[in-house]
């Protein structure tokens, strides 16, 4: 992969991150935590949410060692959970707003590369923009849809994971929410290291392939 490609991606990867966090914080005001707006995270303001070793670090890694599964994340949004009005139902809102805002963005990105095939006349001189620019909006849909996919994997501490726990009891919720802090590690286990058949990267892979599909690019 060349330098500009690669360049490109880490900035979609970080804006749409962004977008992610943002949201979050966004809904959770909504149900009444305005923490995210406090700690002055409702904003695009890239200084504000960028983490050194996820935004920007891990994306490298994998784009340079040329993964076919490449994600990145933001600082998280903070959330205060006893600032909710319904609890688990609130929180499992606010996490679902991360990815739901990815598949938004990647769906109306989808439809204007639809719309430039067919409503755009490009003059011949303008090849090369045309095809850069087209690159730039299927890099945006795709890496959205990843975004998307990654962050709705049901192991602590992702925004699946909260959405999960709504179908447990409260008790096996609560222990199952605390392995937030080794989820990461069982992440990249199971992305390294398929087990009995099961490849987790295999999947993730599959389910993009598919929502590209269903989008018709």
């Amino acid at each position: 992969m060349d330098l500009l490609s690669a360049f490109f991606i880490l900035v979609i990867l970080i804006f749409s991150a962004i977008l992610h966090e943002v949201a979050h914080g966004f809904v959770a005001e909504k149900l009444g935590d305005p923490t995210a707006r406090l700690a002055g995270r409702l904003t695009l303001n890239p200084r504000k949410h960028i983490d050194p070793f996820m935004s920007i670090f891990l994306p490298l890694l994998l784009i340079i060692s040329g993964s076919p599964v490449i994600f990145g994340a933001a600082k998280p949004v903070p959330v205060d959970p006893f600032n909710l009005k319904e609890g688990r139902k609130d929180i499992a809102l606010v996490s679902l707003a991360g990815p739901l805002t990815n598949v938004v963005l990647a769906i109306i990105t989808a439809f204007l590369i639809k719309a430039i095939y067919f409503f755009v006349n490009v003059p011949s001189e303008n090849i090369k923009l045309a095809v850069f620019v087209l690159f730039v909006l299927h890099l945006i849909v795709k890496l959205n849809l990843l975004l998307a996919i990654f962050n709705l994997i049901p192991i602590p501490p992702l925004d699946g994971s909260k959405v999960f726990s709504l179908i447990l009891p409260e008790k096996e919720a609560r222990v199952y929410l605390s392995i937030s802090g080794i989820g990461i590690f069982i992440l990249f286990f199971l992305l390294l290291f398929p087990i009995g058949g099961f490849s987790l990267g295999e999947l993730i892979f599959n389910l993009l392939s598919f929502a590209e599909k269903l989008l018709g690019i």
